[in-house]
């Protein structure tokens, strides 16, 4: 790893990171207020004869909910506003870190230092698992000081909430390792994040699909974010399997780019 060229790839990110771990955390320490402050009138209408069926539908959609505190850990987790936060610094960052170079014909110029294609593909891989890992941090750190800050803590145990940080941690490098694979495939920014984007979006898609639809269940096990489930690690059903399946597309995806990356043909831009 080049630690010049980790050090200026985390300079030209940290303005972008700062407010995307700044709406994280804002986002996480919001919802403890509205369970504090809402949490059991809301709880007692969702298990209300006349609204169950609404909440119940909603509560699978999310994986998650306002109506105790590890289902509000779990909605700060799994809701669209987060997921699209982080995968906007992860798997965004990711797309564009060799594409976007190579579109703006200023790879040849960084490869022209001694500096090895694996070289530059781990240390881009390291900065990519370093911004997973800081934004799924942002947005428990914000989840946890809101419910110490409001007083709802009781419930919550540290084990769950680290090992709810590795479960997404483990999810976005998956699709950030996949993103950067796309990104040192093509010599142009678009296809690499259609990619990027194709994979998570449609993985998404899938989960939600097979959650609400008991007969497009078998579609599951082929979603990502199948593997991401902080609500049963907060049920103390956390299942390890989860992360060997992480792990294993992760490393798909760094073994595709370790291969093809180093053979491409870099001819100059057209």
């Amino acid at each position: 790893m080049s630690a010049i060229l980790f050090r200026r790839t985390w300079a030209a990110q940290r303005v972008r990171l700062s407010f995307v771990m700044l709406g994280l955390v804002v986002w996480g320490f919001l919802l403890p207020v509205v369970f504090a402050t809402f949490g059991k009138e809301m709880g007692a209408l969702a298990r209300s004869g006349t609204f169950a069926n609404v909440f119940d539908v909603m509560s699978r959609f999310t994986g998650g909910d306002v109506f105790s505190i590890r289902g509000t850990v779990a909605l700060g987790l799994v809701h669209p506003i987060a997921l699209a936060l982080v995968t906007i610094q992860v798997v965004g960052f990711a797309a564009a870190a060799v594409a976007g170079e190579r579109q703006r014909g200023t790879l040849e110029v960084l490869l022209a230092r001694p500096l090895e294609r694996r070289v530059l593909h781990l240390t881009l891989l390291a900065a990519m698992l370093l911004f997973a890992a800081l934004t799924e941090a942002a947005v428990l750190g914000g989840i946890v000081a809101g419910a110490l800050l409001f007083g709802v803590a009781g419930d919550l145990q540290a084990a769950d909430i680290a090992l709810c940080w590795l479960n997404g941690f483990a999810l976005f490098g998956a699709l950030g390792a996949i993103s950067l694979a796309a990104s040192v495939s093509f010599d142009r920014v678009g296809p690499a994040l259609g990619i990027a984007l194709g994979v998570t979006l449609v993985g998404y898609a899938v989960e939600f699909l097979g959650t609400l639809w008991p007969d497009a269940a078998w579609l599951r096990p082929f979603s990502p974010f199948r593997y991401f489930q902080p609500t049963r690690i907060l049920a103390g059903t956390f299942e390890p399997a989860d992360l060997l399946v992480l792990g294993a597309i992760f490393a798909a995806a760094v073994a595709w780019a370790a291969w093809v990356f180093p053979r491409r043909d870099l001819a100059a831009p057209s």
